[in-house]
C-alpha cells in the first residue's frame, strides 16, 4: 500500500494574486481563469479519496475546494492566509519603494509601514500577524492531520500561498523563514509525506493545467 500523503492545494487565481497584491483577510473571489484552474486541479486529483479534507474559511479557498470536487471540506480557521495588516492589498514593489529597500515578507514581516490610521502595527493584534504567529497556526494544522496520516489516510488542505509555504517548512521541521524558498503557483498541488522515518516533500508546486 502507498504511504499516506498530505496534499496541499493553493486556491485559484484572483485579481489580487494576478497583480501581486498581498491578499490576507480580504475575501477576494476567484477570477474566471481561477475557477478553470480549480476545475483542472479537481481533474488532477480525480480518483483520490481523502480521509480528511480541510480548507481555509475564506471565499477563494472555499470556491476552489467546491470546484475541485471537495465541497464537504471542513473550514479550519488555522488555514486562513497570513493577516498582512498594514501591507494588505499592497505589492512587494510598492512596500519596497516606501521603506527605501528591498522588502521580503519572510525576513522583514508586515510591520514595516504604518497602519492606514498612522499608528504602528503591533504583533499579535488584529493589525497583522508575525511570521511566528502564522507558523503557530500551521503547527496546529499539522497536529490535527498527523493522526489521520498515521492511520493510513490521505489528507487534503485547500488554502493559500504563504500559509501553505509556511506549513511546508513546519512539516519539514525547518525555520518558518525557509518558506521564502518555496514558490507556489495558484491552483498548484504539492505532496508531503514520509520516507526513511523523516517527513519529506514528494512533489512541489505541481501544475494542474
Amino acid at each position: 500500500m502507498p504511504e499516506p500523503q498530505l496534499v496541499l492545494l493553493r486556491h485559484g487565481e484572483t485579481e489580487w494574486s494576478r497583480t501581486g497584491q498581498h491578499t490576507g483577510t480580504s475575501d477576494i473571489p476567484l477570477t474566471p481563469h481561477g475557477e478553470d484552474q480549480a476545475r483542472a486541479a479537481g481533474a488532477f486529483l480525480a480518483g483520490r479519496s481523502f480521509a480528511l479534507a480541510l480548507r481555509s474559511p475564506l471565499l477563494r479557498a472555499r470556491r476552489t475546494a467546491d470546484l475541485a470536487g471537495h465541497p464537504d471540506a471542513v473550514a479550519d480557521p488555522n488555514l486562513a492566509e497570513w493577516d498582512y495588516g498594514p501591507v494588505e492589498g499592497r505589492t512587494a514593489d510598492d512596500v519596497s519603494r516606501e521603506i527605501g529597500r528591498d522588502w521580503l515578507i519572510f525576513r522583514d514581516g508586515v510591520h514595516v509601514v504604518p497602519r492606514a490610521d498612522g499608528a504602528p502595527g503591533e504583533p499579535g493584534t488584529r493589525h497583522g500577524e508575525t511570521l511566528d504567529d502564522v507558523a503557530d497556526r500551521a503547527r496546529s494544522v499539522v497536529r490535527r492531520v498527523d493522526p489521520v496520516l498515521r492511520d493510513g489516510g490521505d489528507v487534503l488542505l485547500v488554502a493559500h500561498g504563504h500559509l501553505l509555504r509556511v506549513l511546508a517548512a513546519v512539516w519539514l521541521e525547518l525555520g518558518p523563514a525557509t518558506a521564502a524558498r518555496f514558490e507556489l503557483g495558484t491552483a498548484s498541488i504539492s505532496l508531503l509525506g514520509h520516507g526513511h522515518g523523516l517527513r519529506t516533500v514528494e512533489g512541489w508546486n505541481l501544475p494542474t493545467a
